[in-house]
């Protein structure tokens, strides 16, 4: 609640009128308490008009009532227009997935000027994700487009009619996310081949072919045949022995034996590194990307 002095400066500033040749303007003012709801406001003016000197003095009641802002008021009622659902395509999101996911929406309320309708009223787990209540369809379609851009997926809305106001239809919106459930990085088999997801389109993945350099985009639907193999976590970073045309020893990080392995595609015979992946039983060296076949 703001100070006493406080109120009374503020309802000054905003009801002073000035003639507009004053110059060199001095407001001073004193509150002087009547009830906890009225107050005696002593205003000072003084200044100069073309050369004059004036001196005004003001005693205005100011009176003041309890209450509460709309937005407040919402908050505190567990208003909301919209619901925004995570979710996975065909698994149950983790909570590491989960967390990444709901700091995006911190981040981007960070990011955004203060909005007093840009609030959560409820969140909490639900069947194979979460779920969220937000108090303005503006940020939960922003948040959207940012998950979307930051971990691929697709959204869809759909909207429920849940009253009239003044003649018009209120509305609350429902925005469902379902993430994929592969990240970029990701080995995954697609269509019995071994591709590595490389960035995110609106429609689905950019993929590139372990074996060869390939791209290749493929659609959110056509992915839901496709299972990941070794996922960007579970690979290692290796530094390589040695070497010769076709192969490279390493240390293998499962029993820290010397191992070896085909070098990928996009080797350029200088690498110090390699990025490997068990797949299928043994180690595969892994394309990098941006590398190979695009000079």
């Amino acid at each position: 609640m703001m100070e006493r002095d406080g109120i009374a400066d503020l309802r000054i500033r905003e009801n002073l009128t000035l003639e507009e040749r004053a110059k060199r303007v001095a407001v001073d003012f004193s509150v002087q308490e009547i009830d906890p709801r009225t107050s005696r406001l002593h205003v000072e003016v003084s200044g100069t008009i073309d050369g004059y000197e004036f001196h005004d003095t003001h005693s205005p009641l100011l009176q003041t009532s309890n209450a509460v802002c709309t937005p407040c008021t919402r908050k505190d009622g567990d208003y909301f227009e919209a619901t925004v659902q995570l979710r996975s395509a065909g698994r149950k999101l983790n909570e590491e997935e989960l967390s990444s996911l709901r700091s995006t929406l911190d981040e981007l309320q960070e990011s955004m000027e203060p909005n007093p309708m840009f609030f959560v009223s409820k969140e909490g787990p639900v069947t194979g994700g979460w779920d969220l209540q937000l108090g303005s369809k503006s940020l939960a379609r922003t948040w959207g487009r940012k998950l979307t851009r930051s971990f691929g997926g697709s959204v869809k809305e759909s909207s429920t009619v849940v009253g009239v106001n003044e003649g018009v239809e209120v509305t609350r919106l429902t925005l469902s996310y379902r993430k994929p459930a592969y990240s970029i990085g990701d080995v995954v088999r697609f269509k019995k081949t071994l591709w590595v997801v490389d960035s995110w389109q609106k429609d689905g993945p950019i993929l590139r072919k372990v074996e060869r350099f390939e791209r290749s985009g493929a659609t959110w639907r056509d992915m839901e045949s496709s299972s990941v193999v070794c996922a960007r976590a579970e690979q290692s970073t290796v530094n390589v022995l040695n070497r010769d045309s076709s192969a490279a020893e390493f240390m293998d990080p499962s029993d820290y034996k010397v191992s070896t392995v085909a070098l990928p595609y996009d080797d350029d015979g200088e690498a110090v590194e390699l990025r490997i992946g068990f797949i299928d039983g043994g180690w595969v060296a892994l394309p990098v990307s941006g590398k190979g076949g695009g000079k």
